[in-house]
């Protein structure tokens, strides 16, 4: 866990070996896991710890991230960004949801074992969760790595972002074009691009830009749209 602790030091991160050992122990339960169920793609540890955990961990010494009380992380899969900075900032709370219960419940189970106490993790389509008023306009800020084009991306999260909150948008090095298409989604749901940030560490090749979304104005009541049209019909 040695990166680990490196990538902790240069991101400000506060740990100790209790704190290492979730992280350890977290990683040893999905790759075991991972060989019934499919959770991951990445299975050698070191890229395991680089790709999901210190990938995961770029948002957290960004204000946006710091202010933010209550986190939903929408198509969290196994689990990230929204493990790994639970695991970095216990003060906080999180919602972790994915649409395959199977996840949910390893997610949960795991939890359970480690001692992962500020982490509710929630079976349901983004698109259902979001019309449901225990979640729309609740959290301070949303996180996402889920593979989706901006504007379906946005369709999904926005909604549970309440005014004046953040979403921050894990995307790949390449934004302009898929930027642009989601101009006229981004202002139909109340958000607004502020910023972008390329991950940068040293002695780390990270993959990841952070996509900074303030939510500017209430989503319409018609949006979400019901489950399935968000990515077959992205707002354009």
């Amino acid at each position: 866990m040695k990166q680990l602790e490196k990538a902790f030091d240069e991101l400000n991160i506060k740990y100790d070996t209790s704190v290492l050992m979730k992280y350890e122990n977290y990683m040893k339960g999905i790759l075991k896991w991972n060989e019934m169920v499919n959770l991951t793609t990445i299975t050698d540890p070191e890229q395991f710890i680089t790709k999901h955990y210190i990938d995961s961990l770029l948002s957290v010494p960004y204000r946006e991230f710091q202010e933010a009380e209550r986190i939903v992380d929408v198509g969290t899969g196994g689990g990230f960004p929204g493990i790994p900075l639970a695991l970095a900032a216990p003060d906080k709370d999180f919602i972790l949801i994915d649409s395959l219960n199977k996840r949910i419940k390893i997610i949960e189970e795991l939890c359970q074992e480690i001692g992962i106490l500020n982490v509710r993790p929630i079976h349901g389509r983004a698109e259902e969760l979001a019309r449901n008023k225990k979640h729309r306009q609740k959290y301070d800020l949303c996180v996402s790595r889920a593979v989706a084009n901006m504007a379906t991306l946005s369709e999904y999260c926005l909604p549970f972002i309440k005014k004046g909150g953040w979403f921050m948008a894990y995307k790949g090095p390449d934004t302009e074009q898929e930027l642009k298409d989601a101009e006229k989604a981004l202002r139909i749901l109340g958000g607004k691009i502020r910023r972008e940030e390329r991950a940068q560490l040293t002695n780390f090749e990270l993959e990841h830009k952070i996509i900074f979304i303030e939510k500017t104005g209430d989503t319409p009541s018609k949006y979400p749209r019901k489950a399935g049209t968000p990515s077959k019909e992205p707002l354009k």
